[in-house]
C-alpha cells in the first residue's frame, strides 16, 4: 500500500491529495493520513511545496465536511436508513452523535484530528440534528488546519521512514485522545458541580 501511494503522490501531486482528504471526510475508506505523510515526505525533498500541499489537504478536508454536512442535512431519511442497515457504522456516527451533543465546537474540533475515525460521522451527525453550520464550520476547519499540520508535518520529520511515522502518529494520537478525555471530562465534571452548587444556593442566598 504504501509504494503505491507513495508512486501515486508523485505521479499526481496535490490535486490526488485534495481528493483524498475530499473523500475521507464522507466515509469513504481511503489512507487519507497516510497519503499526508508521504506528502509531507515529498515536502521535505523538495518536490512538492509545503505551501501548496498543505493548502490542498486542508481545502480538500473543509470542502468534504461541508458535503457530508449538507449531505445529511439535504438527505437525512436516507441517510438513517443507510446507517440502519450498516451496524459498525451506525455504531461510529453514534459516538459522533454523542461527541458533538455532549461537547458541541469543541466536539466537532477534536473529531477532525484527535479521534479521527469520527470525524466523517460527526459531520453527518451535525447536519442531521441542524448544528449551527457557521460554528461548525469554525470549529470544523480549525480540527482541519490540526489534522494536516500533524501529518504533513510528521512526513516531513520522518521523510525517509514513513512506517516509523505512521506508527507514531497513532501511538501520539492514542495518548492525546486519552488526555483530551481526561481532560475534557473534569472540565464537565467541575462544570456540572458548580451548577448544582449554584443552583442549590442561588435562590435562597444573599442578596
Amino acid at each position: 500500500m504504501t509504494d503505491t501511494l507513495f508512486a501515486l503522490i508523485a505521479d499526481w501531486g496535490v490535486p490526488l491529495l485534495a481528493v483524498i482528504t475530499f473523500l475521507s471526510c464522507l466515509a469513504l475508506p481511503v489512507p487519507s493520513s497516510l497519503a499526508m505523510l508521504t506528502a509531507g515526505a515529498f515536502t521535505a525533498s523538495g518536490d512538492m511545496t509545503l505551501a501548496a500541499t498543505a493548502g490542498g489537504a486542508l481545502a480538500g478536508a473543509v470542502i468534504g465536511d461541508q458535503a457530508g454536512y449538507l449531505i445529511a442535512r439535504a438527505g437525512s431519511a436516507r441517510l438513517e436508513r443507510l446507517l440502519a442497515r450498516r451496524p459498525k457504522r451506525r455504531a461510529l456516527f453514534e459516538r459522533a452523535r454523542a461527541l458533538t451533543d455532549k461537547h458541541g465546537g469543541p466536539g466537532v474540533f477534536f473529531s477532525r484530528w484527535l479521534v479521527s475515525p469520527l470525524g466523517p460521522y460527526a459531520n453527518f451527525a451535525a447536519g442531521l440534528t441542524r448544528f449551527h453550520h457557521l460554528k461548525f464550520t469554525l470549529w470544523g476547519a480549525a480540527g482541519e488546519v490540526a489534522w494536516v499540520a500533524i501529518y504533513i508535518g510528521l512526513g516531513r520529520l520522518f521523510a525517509g521512514q514513513l512506517d516509523m511515522a505512521a506508527e507514531f502518529a497513532q501511538d501520539l494520537s492514542g495518548l492525546a485522545a486519552a488526555l483530551a478525555l481526561m481532560g475534557l471530562s473534569a472540565f464537565w465534571m467541575t462544570r456540572t458541580l458548580r451548577r448544582r452548587s449554584n443552583g442549590r444556593t442561588g435562590p435562597h442566598g444573599k442578596g
